[in-house]
């Protein structure tokens, strides 16, 4: 695709614009392009944020800390506790929303004490066609999104990040563990650790991207179509299932459809929880 340069200009104008600023950073491919780029844009005068929790994969953790510091991007950890909210914990269609409210209260706090002008965070104008109410949470809070002032697509910034050598161009998509547990059902640590370790046996089968939905006793494994035939077979399965219920999962399911983003979004009635 040709490169959207125009509105490069314009991410690093409106960044420019921001002040000192904090970046609320995760390590996927959208926050890591936007920390780089504010790296660019305004120097010393940034510093991307790491909230760590219960609900960011350590395997992701280590990624967004490698790449900062290969890229010499200035980068601090904070502690987030929304896990103690029980609005998060209890899982309903509002929970990235307290995830976020949780995220830019503590952020708030670290500008004000720290002295910085702004907080941004990496959504895009793709993510406005899905249910994502954290961003509800983003404007209560005044937080800035240049990546959507600048109307990048996701296909554009990971082609922008191609074109300036980052890593991450082509990372699968990435969300909280927490997103793979169905509505309804309370987010714990346990629950968790599930999550985590079981897609850290998919990682170790040599796929790329997947998930692993979790429904109580059942393990619901979407795998990528591209990659599906890395496990059909009988070796395969046995290895998966016997994997999975050592975990606690009583039942392991192939979901069909393959992998897709945000497919516990389908569950909701999207026009009611909205009201």
């Amino acid at each position: 695709m040709q490169l959207p340069e125009a509105k490069r200009e314009a991410l690093f104008a409106h960044l420019q614009s921001l002040g000192r600023v904090l970046v609320a950073y995760s390590g996927g491919v959208d926050s890591a392009f936007l920390a780089w780029a504010a790296h660019e844009a305004i120097g010393a005068n940034m510093l991307a944020v790491i909230a760590d929790s219960p609900s960011l994969a350590r395997t992701q953790l280590s990624e967004a800390l490698a790449f900062a510091e290969h890229h010499g991007i200035p980068v601090e950890l904070i502690r987030t506790d929304e896990l103690e909210n029980p609005d998060y914990a209890r899982n309903d269609a509002m929970r990235c929303f307290h995830c976020k409210d949780e995220l830019f209260t503590v952020l708030e706090r670290v500008r004000r004490e720290r002295g910085f002008t702004s907080v941004a965070y990496g959504v895009n104008s793709d993510d406005q066609g899905d249910w994502r109410p954290g961003q509800k949470a983003a404007v209560a809070h005044g937080v800035s999104a240049p990546l959507l002032a600048a109307e990048l697509t996701k296909a554009e910034i990971r082609a922008l990040a191609a074109d300036a050598g980052l890593e991450v161009w082509d990372k699968p998509a990435s969300a909280c563990l927490s997103s793979r547990i169905e509505y309804g059902r309370a987010v714990t640590r346990e629950a968790l650790d599930q999550v985590e370790r079981g897609e850290e046996v998919l990682r170790a089968m040599g796929l790329r991207q997947f998930r692993l939905r979790h429904h109580g006793d059942i393990a619901r494994v979407e795998i990528a179509r591209e990659e599906l035939p890395k496990v059909l077979s009988l070796e395969a399965f046995e290895h998966l299932t016997s994997e999975l219920k050592a975990l606690g999962f009583k039942f392991v399911t192939l979901d069909m459809e393959g992998f897709r983003s945000g497919s516990m979004n389908n569950l909701l009635n999207i026009t009611r929880t909205s009201r």
